[in-house]
C-alpha cells in the first residue's frame, strides 16, 4: 500500500473527537490514495466517491490538485497512481537499503577522520540526508531526513556532477547565496562539476555553512550514482588529502556492501 498502516476504513474511523481525519486535507489525500490497490488500479470519480465517502465536488478538486503534483494521473475517464509516487516509493526503499549497507562504514569513517560522516541521496535539486555519524564533539546543523540544496553541498555536487538532468533542475530552481563562499554562477558551477567528474571528489569550502567544510565522493561504478558519502567539520580541522582518500575508500566499501545485500536478498527470495 502507498501509505503505511492507513486504509480507507481507518481514515474514517480514527480521530472521532475531531470529526475524523477525512475532514482534514491530509486525511482526504490519504483516503484518495488508499482507494487505489492491486484490484483497483484505475478508478473513476464515481468509484473514488464510493470508496472514500468524500463529496464528488471535493474529490474532483482534490484529484485535479493531486494530478498537478504528479501523485495521481488521468487515465482514460478515470485516475490512477502517478509516477511521482512511484519515484518516491523507490527512493524510500533504496534509501533504507543503502543506509543499512553504509552504517558500519560511516562509523569507521568518522572514527578514522575525527569528523562527522554523512550519507545522502539525491532528489531532483536537493539532497536528503540518510545518515549522520558524529565525529568527536562536532555538532552539525544537518539531521537525518533533512534536506539541503545540492549546489551548495559537497554531497550534492558529488551526485549532480554525474546527472545532467539534476543539474538542469538545480539551475532551474535557482542558486541563492547561503554564505560568502556559495557558488551562484552557473558557469562556475559547471566548471566545478567538470573537475568533480575528473577527480571523483567534491568540496564544500564553507558554501552551505560558513563555519563548516566538507569532502564528499559519489557512491557509484560506471553506471548511475546511488548516493554520496562525506566527512564534515570545522575548516581548521579538515585534513583535505586524508579525508579525500578516506571517503573514496568508504564509498567503495558501501557500494560493495549494498551490492552484497541486494544479492543476498535475491538469493533468499529464490531459495
Amino acid at each position: 500500500m502507498l501509505i503505511d498502516s492507513v486504509n480507507v476504513a481507518s481514515v474514517k474511523a480514527a480521530g472521532d473527537d475531531r470529526g475524523g481525519p477525512e475532514r482534514t486535507v491530509l486525511g482526504r489525500i490519504a483516503a484518495v490514495l488508499e482507494a487505489f490497490d492491486e484490484s483497483h488500479e484505475v478508478l473513476k470519480l464515481s468509484e473514488l466517491h464510493q470508496r472514500t465517502g468524500l463529496p464528488k465536488s471535493t474529490l474532483h478538486r482534490l484529484a485535479e490538485q493531486l494530478c498537478q503534483v504528479g501523485w495521481i494521473e488521468r487515465h482514460l475517464d478515470g485516475y490512477r497512481v502517478g509516477m511521482r509516487l512511484f519515484e518516491l516509493g523507490n527512493l524510500a526503499v533504496e534509501g533504507k537499503a543503502l543506509q543499512e549497507a553504509a552504517f558500519a562504514h560511516l562509523q569507521a569513517l568518522a572514527a578514522k577522520t575525527g569528523m562527522a560522516a554523512q550519507l545522502a541521496i539525491l532528489d531532483q535539486a536537493e539532497i536528503v540526508y540518510l545518515e549522520r555519524i558524529g565525529g568527536g564533539t562536532i555538532r552539525l546543523p544537518t539531521r537525518r531526513g533533512g534536506r539541503k540544496p545540492a549546489y551548495c553541498t559537497a554531497l550534492g555536487k558529488a551526485m549532480i556532477a554525474f546527472d545532467e538532468e539534476a543539474v538542469r533542475s538545480v539551475l532551474a530552481a535557482g542558486m541563492p547565496k547561503k554564505t560568502p563562499n556559495t557558488i551562484t554562477d552557473p558557469t562556475v558551477l559547471r566548471r566545478e562539476l567538470s573537475r568533480i567528474r575528473r577527480d571523483g571528489i567534491a568540496f564544500d569550502r564553507g558554501e552551505a555553512y560558513k563555519e563548516f567544510v566538507c569532502v564528499a565522493t559519489p557512491i557509484r561504478r560506471s553506471g548511475r550514482t546511488i548516493g554520496a558519502v562525506s566527512v564534515t567539520g570545522p575548516a581548521g580541522q579538515m585534513r583535505w588529502g586524508m579525508a579525500s582518500e578516506a571517503v573514496r575508500n568508504t564509498a567503495t566499501a558501501i557500494w560493495n556492501a549494498n551490492l552484497a545485500l541486494k544479492f543476498g536478498a535475491l538469493g533468499a527470495t529464490r531459495s
